[in-house]
């Protein structure tokens, strides 16, 4: 075997697997160290010189499903390895499957078990028990070589927990297809080691960041609803525009909807925190609707002035973007009054049908500095524009965008977490991107693209308002995962905004 000195060393048991790895990497700048089969043969391997000087480490082969979840073919990318008797050793598993989307997988993640031996059926439950979804031989011994560098681990099913936990060799057809699958995959391992690092990386977090007053306040408000009357509770599109959140209160009962006609006449729904027009609302008393408000207070304010310069025979210029919840909520307060524009270069084409008394209003979470351009131009046109009373754009959006401002000249990249869908967290990349930094929008540590972090020593880490903290936690520890990093915190201000909840959730939900 070659004693080449390589950056990236992987791991593969048997000479099949072993094979089906260099056919994929086709001599790619890895060396390809098979192993054998079994646990004293990962150790002999873990302690071989020829990894000595690698920067980082992997292992690629097959495994059997535990998880019922788990099919022939399937990827599973190891979040950590686990020894029989509960030792457990984290690994590199965002960005590895971050590198299999980008060639078209979707990886399974979660804790591989090293068994000592081929599993039985009569074994199943014990492996099941440790909460691990895939078992192999060698993962958690091979461990040991890494030492504090990188370490991955990307297994393709054989078997299913319906059949003997098995080996390549011992199922023919499953093995053939995982064989296949494996050498098409291995390619990803490569795009993660790339974006490794021998060095120390500088991981620079903006404050404020994550979870706003306005969101705290409706996720708790569908939180208290489900413990106050019981799921189903449903609720008129997305709570807010975060994907994990959604997600975790659908496991927890609430049922998302898009309009109030999909909800069962009489059953309790919570209105978004992005608002709703008033008919709506009239739709929800009409099927005598139990109504939750979680419109973000900020969001109502803006209702509000919307109605308040209709009724003073106003036009109402609008500020935001075509289609987001809160533009259709807004307007819907005054529909025949509003105009709705999201650039400066909209404002000459403006047609007001001759009125000369015009006011604008803004979305609440529009990036500052485009609003105010856009603003300035209207007020370029119409000299005696009127507008809110303080800004509509919420004081979150502006505190996560000067925070970013803030971060942007010391960074070589900056992570925004956050949903696509969600306009905060796309305005933070936005306004990173004037500032000079390239940044990326990913709702969590499985979308961080090693590519983006090749030759990195600073990286910028935020979250848009919906995006909880934990998701920050988990793409701290992915960089974590890809060498030695130094976490600093950068604060540009403090929040202590809170909001009150709905009167029906403080007095022990009475109907």
């Amino acid at each position: 075997m070659s004693t080449e000195q390589r950056s990236l060393v992987v791991f593969a048991p048997l000479r099949v697997e072993a094979a089906a790895v260099r056919r994929g990497l086709r001599g790619g700048g890895a060396l390809v160290i098979r192993t054998g089969m079994g646990p004293d043969r990962a150790r002999a391997a873990a302690k071989s010189p020829e990894h000595a000087e690698a920067r980082a480490l992997a292992v690629a082969g097959v495994c059997g499903a535990i998880s019922p979840d788990l099919r022939p073919g399937d990827i599973v990318v190891a979040t950590e390895v686990r020894t029989p008797d509960g030792l457990a050793i984290r690994c590199s598993s965002g960005p590895l499957a971050a590198a299999l989307k980008a060639l078209g997988f979707e990886p399974h993640l979660g804790p591989i078990l090293s068994w000592p031996r081929i599993g039985d059926r009569d074994e199943r439950e014990a492996m099941a028990a440790t909460g691990a979804i895939a078992v192999d031989m060698e993962s958690a011994w091979l461990a040991e070589a890494a030492a504090g560098r990188p370490f991955a681990v990307l297994r393709v099913v054989v078997d299913t927990v319906e059949r003997d936990l098995g080996h390549v060799l011992a199922t023919v057809t499953g093995g053939i297809r995982a064989l296949r699958i494996l050498r098409r995959a291995v390619p990803a391992i490569p795009r993660w080691a790339a974006g490794t690092s021998a060095e120390p990386r500088w991981v620079l977090l903006a404050g404020p960041r994550s979870f706003c007053a306005g969101v705290e306040r409706a996720i708790e408000i569908v939180e208290r609803a489900l413990a106050l009357y019981g799921p189903p509770v449903f609720v008129r599109k997305e709570i807010v525009h975060n994907l994990h959140v959604v997600r975790d209160l659908e496991r927890r009962g609430a049922v998302f909807v898009n309009e109030v006609e999909e909800v069962p006449e009489g059953a309790t729904v919570v209105f978004s925190a992005h608002g709703v027009a008033p008919r709506v609302r009239a739709d929800a008393e009409r099927r005598h609707l139990q109504v939750i408000d979680a419109t973000c207070p900020l969001v109502t304010k803006v209702h509000a002035e919307a109605r308040r310069f209709a009724r003073a025979g106003y036009a109402i210029v609008l500020v935001g973007h075509e289609g987001h919840e809160e533009v259709e909520g807004t307007t819907g307060e005054a529909p025949g009054a509003i105009r709705l524009l999201s650039q400066a270069d909209e404002v000459d084409a403006l047609d007001l049908n001759g009125h000369r008394r015009v006011a604008y209003l803004t979305q609440t979470t529009l990036a500052v500095d485009e609003a105010d351009q856009v603003v300035a131009k209207l007020r370029e046109r119409y000299p005696d524009l009127a507008g809110p009373g303080s800004d509509d754009i919420c004081y979150a959006t502006s505190n996560r965008q000067d925070a970013v401002k803030a971060l942007a000249g010391e960074c070589d990249v900056l992570l925004v977490i956050g949903s696509t869908n969600s306009s905060n967290s796309r305005r933070l990349v936005e306004v990173a991107a004037r500032e000079g930094c390239p940044a990326f929008l990913l709702d969590d540590e499985t979308e961080i693209d090693p590519s983006w972090l090749a030759g990195t020593r600073t990286v910028g880490v935020t979250a848009g308002a919906s995006a909880p903290e934990v998701l920050v936690d988990r793409v701290v520890e992915a960089l974590a995962g890809l060498g030695p990093i130094e976490v600093q915190e950068r604060h540009v201000v403090a929040e202590s905004l809170q909001f009150t909840l709905p009167i029906e959730l403080r007095t022990g939900g009475d109907r």
